[in-house]
C-alpha cells in the first residue's frame, strides 16, 4: 500500500473520492434524459452494457482468475448490481435525485447497523429513521413524495445492501475484477428487460454520446477513481467519507436538473448522511477492511 504520510498521502486520495462521488451524481443526473426515449429500464440497460464494455476492456478480469472462482456469490453480486442500478432509475422518475440517494444509502446502513455488536449503533438507525421520515414526510414544493417512487428508492436500498454482503466474498477472490464482473453480469441481466422495455429505440444512435457520458461518468470514472483511492487510505476513513454522497445528490440535482429541496427534506438528508457516517465509522474496526465501491 502506498506510503499514506504527508499532506498528499490523504489529500489527494480524499480528492479523488470527492471527484468520484461528483461524477457519479453528474452521471445520474444526466441519465434522466434518457428516460423520454427509453425509460428507467432501457436507461439503466444502456449504462450497465457501456459500463460493462468499458471495465472489461480496462480491467481485463480473465488474466487474474481465481482457481475456485465463488460463481453463486458472483451471481448474485451481479443481480444486485442490476436491481441497485434498474430500481434507482425506476425512484428518479418520480424522486428528486438528492432524496433518491438518502434513502437508497439505507442499504450500506442497515449492513453497517447489523454486522456491528455495539449496542450505541442503534442510536444511528433511529437517527437514519428519523432523517428517513423528514424526507418522506414532505415534498419538492411542500408537496408529498411519490410512494412509488419511494418504495423504488428503498428496492434499491436492498438490493446495495445485498451487494456489500456478496461483494465482500467475490471481492476477496476476484480483487479489482470485481467491477467489472459484476457489472458485466447485470448487464446480461438487464439486456433482456431494457430490449422488452424500450425495443428499438436502444439502437438510436442519436442516443448514444449521451448514453457514453452516463456510462463514463457513472461506471468508468467513479470505480477508477474509488479504487486507486482504497488503495491509498483507511478503508474507514474512506466509508465515513463517502457518507457524503446525498449530498453531492442534492447538488447535481440542483444544478443539473433545477431539483430544489425545502428546508424539511435538507435535515432529513443531513440525518442520514451523520448516521451513515457514525454507523461507518463504528462498524470500520479494522483499517484494512475490505469496502466495496458504489455502483
Amino acid at each position: 500500500m502506498a506510503d499514506r504520510k504527508g499532506p498528499a498521502g490523504i489529500v489527494l486520495p480524499l480528492l479523488a473520492t470527492v471527484a468520484a462521488m461528483a461524477a457519479f451524481q453528474a452521471g445520474a443526473a444526466f441519465a434522466k434524459g434518457l428516460f423520454p426515449a427509453v425509460g428507467a429500464q432501457g436507461a439503466a440497460t444502456l449504462r450497465l452494457v457501456l459500463g460493462a464494455l468499458m471495465l472489461l476492456v480496462l480491467m481485463r478480469p480473465w488474466r487474474n482468475w481465481p482457481a475456485k472462482p465463488p460463481l453463486a456469490a458472483l451471481a448474485v453480486l451481479g443481480a444486485a448490481v442490476a436491481g441497485v442500478i434498474v430500481f434507482f432509475y425506476l425512484a428518479l422518475e418520480t424522486l428528486p435525485l438528492g432524496v433518491t440517494i438518502a434513502l437508497q444509502f439505507m442499504g450500506p446502513l442497515a449492513v453497517a447497523v447489523v454486522g456491528s455488536r455495539k449496542p450505541a449503533d442503534l442510536a444511528w438507525a433511529a437517527l437514519a429513521a428519523g432523517g428517513v421520515w423528514l424526507l418522506v414526510a414532505q415534498g419538492q414544493a411542500g408537496a408529498k413524495l411519490d410512494l412509488g417512487g419511494i418504495a423504488w428508492a428503498l428496492g434499491a436500498a436492498a438490493c446495495w445492501g445485498a451487494y456489500i454482503v456478496a461483494g465482500r466474498v467475490v471481492t476477496a477472490a476476484f480483487g479489482r475484477s470485481t467491477a467489472a464482473l459484476s457489472i458485466g453480469i447485470a448487464a446480461v441481466i438487464m439486456l433482456p428487460v431494457g430490449v422488452s422495455h424500450a425495443g428499438a429505440a436502444l439502437l438510436d444512435p442519436a442516443l448514444l454520446p449521451l448514453a457514453l457520458l452516463v456510462a463514463v461518468m457513472s461506471t468508468a470514472v467513479p470505480f477508477s477513481l474509488e479504487f486507486w483511492a482504497m488503495a491509498r487510505m483507511p478503508a474507514r476513513t474512506f466509508a465515513v467519507f463517502t457518507s457524503l454522497e446525498p449530498a453531492f445528490g442534492v447538488l447535481a440535482g440542483l444544478l443539473l436538473l433545477g431539483e430544489r429541496l425545502g428546508v424539511v427534506q435538507i435535515g432529513g438528508v443531513a440525518l442520514v448522511m451523520a448516521a451513515a457516517a457514525g454507523a461507518a465509522w463504528s462498524s470500520s474496526e479494522a483499517e484494512d477492511e475490505t469496502v466495496v465501491p458504489q455502483t
